[in-house]
């Protein structure tokens, strides 16, 4: 039976060090445009987070162009490329494991916006002033 070093339902200390790893290394890679794909180097791409599954052998990329524009021709470039993206974001790790990389759009700055917009409604700043 193997032994589980980590039983809560959040990511291990070991998941969360990985993935910060890789979203540095994934982050140098797109800014430096070392991928060769034109479509791809000339999109500015943001990694905002990456997870890694609890065996680290699978990373999810959630990634977003600059200003938010051209998000599925960023996401298509990302996926054409994955193989490459994963040879050279492993050959600057010292994993057991070259992980997987899947890519999402990171749509932390849309529920932002909404939270926003929520908050200015007339309506709710009534009600959170009446508490």
């Amino acid at each position: 039976m193997a032994k589980r070093f980590h039983e809560g339902p959040g990511p291990s200390q070991r998941q969360l060090r990985v993935a910060e790893l890789i979203r540095r290394r994934l982050s140098d890679v797109l800014h430096h445009g070392d991928v060769h794909d034109p479509d791809l180097n000339r999109l500015s791409i943001t990694v905002g987070e990456v997870t890694c599954s609890p065996d680290l052998k699978v990373a999810t990329a959630y990634v977003l162009p600059l200003g938010g524009e051209q998000r599925e021709e960023a996401l298509e470039a990302l996926k054409r490329n994955r193989s490459e993206i994963r040879r050279m974001v492993s050959k600057g790790l010292q994993l057991k494991f070259a992980p997987d990389i899947r890519f999402q759009i990171d749509e932390t700055f849309d529920r932002l916006d909404n939270t926003r917009s929520m908050f200015a409604d007339e309506n709710v700043r009534r009600d959170l002033d009446h508490d």
